[in-house]
C-alpha cells in the first residue's frame, strides 16, 4: 500500500511582528493553555479581521 504524500502548504509569505516580549509570551502561554498555536490564532484573527472588513464593519 503507498503511502498517501502530505500535501504542500499553500503558505508562501511570512508575516514579522515586533512586539512586546511580556505581551507575545502571554499570548503564546495563553496559546499553549488552550492548545492551539500563536500562529494559528493569528491566521484566525486576520481571516476574521478580514471578513469584518468586508461586511462592512468599518464603515463610518
Amino acid at each position: 500500500m503507498a503511502k498517501k504524500k502530505k500535501s504542500k502548504s499553500n503558505k508562501d509569505a511570512q508575516f514579522v511582528l515586533r512586539l512586546d516580549r511580556e505581551l507575545r509570551d502571554r499570548f503564546v502561554d495563553i496559546c499553549q493553555e488552550l492548545d492551539t498555536t500563536a500562529a494559528r490564532e493569528t491566521r484566525r484573527f486576520i481571516k476574521q479581521f478580514i471578513r469584518d472588513y468586508d461586511a462592512g464593519e468599518f464603515d463610518e
